[in-house]
């Protein structure tokens, strides 16, 4: 009997949740607000425990029929021992064995790996990577990851650990990042770095992304030149990567990847001027086919591979 997979999407921000069918489809979802418990690992698990229970109940199913959970997070996680190393942007995460202790509550196989990863197998198997051998996964948001699909493969590196592209300095002498570094891409393309530019190009302290992105269709020319240069950091950021390995695709996702119209031609641009050429030529950049559900598919594949 084919079985379904309940996937955890684990943000800075919210934790989302889906019960995913045999067949790939999200049949039941629910998100709650990661603040509230973040202080503290075990509201967050007892959270996690109590969610996921619920959503199996909400779509009519029993354990038996559940082949396992699998769950992103937002930082270093070791998949193979299911241990959560260290997570950036939720404070307090330091050195949890995940997995097992959620085993024991839940009485479920339980599979553990980052986020972007997660997000990256989503793509590579149903989106915007589906048949591609080499590309690059992107995530924007609160903080800034990747995955790597390299010759067919995700990428994990020696310690499962592959992929912290938010994390790779840009600058030696540049802003302190959550991750203990300095001039880390995360600290220019994430969200507080580019609402902190928003508001500095503005001259609107508080202004949001959704409303600069709304100015700029209007032609607004201070929201079109944040957007210019936010495109420009994110190029700049993906040049060396470009160099190194030669993706075929770069896929962005993430919140801001929704505005594409004012972003992925500057990014692009600013590739093809600072890359090799041969490499430069070689690439294409899409937005992810997955919104809000890539956590949840990709969990699925994670857990189905696992089984397989």
């Amino acid at each position: 009997m084919k079985k379904y997979v309940v996937g955890v999407d684990v943000g800075g921000t919210n934790i989302k949740l889906g019960v995913v069918d045999p067949s790939g489809h999200v049949i039941v979802r629910n998100s709650f607000a990661t603040k509230p418990f973040a202080s503290s690992r075990i509201k967050l698990i007892t959270a996690l425990s109590r969610e996921i229970e619920a959503s199996i109940v909400t779509a009519g199913l029993n354990k038996k029929q559940i082949a396992g959970v699998g769950i992103g997070l937002p930082g270093l996680v070791d998949y193979e021992k299911g241990f959560v190393r260290f997570l950036p942007n939720i404070p307090g995460w330091r050195g949890v064995y995940l997995k097992s202790i959620l085993q024991k509550r839940i009485n479920l196989p339980v599979f553990v790996d980052n986020d972007v990863k997660i997000i990256t197998l989503a793509e590579s198997k149903f989106g915007a990577g589906r048949g591609v051998r080499n590309l690059i996964c992107l995530t924007l948001g609160t903080g800034v990851g990747a995955g790597l699909i390299l010759n067919g493969q995700l990428y994990r590196g020696e310690d499962n650990a592959a992929g912290e592209l938010g994390h790779m300095p840009l600058n030696e002498h540049g802003p302190r990042c959550n991750c203990g570094g300095y001039g880390c891409f995360e600290t220019y393309v994430g969200n507080r770095a580019l609402l902190a530019l928003a508001s500095r190009l503005m001259g609107r302290p508080g202004i949001t992304l959704e409303e600069t992105f709304t100015l700029a269709q209007k032609g607004n020319k201070k929201a079109l030149l944040f957007w210019k240069t936010a495109a420009g950091h994110i190029g700049n950021g993906l040049v060396g990567i470009v160099n190194l390995l030669n993706p075929h695709v770069i896929i962005i996702g993430g919140g801001i990847s929704h505005n594409e119209k004012f972003l992925f031609r500057t990014i692009r641009k600013t590739i093809v001027s600072r890359a090799m050429s041969l490499q430069g030529a070689a690439f294409k950049i899409k937005r992810a086919a997955f919104k809000d559900d890539a956590g949840i598919i990709g969990a699925y594949v994670l857990v189905t591979n696992a089984q397989k």
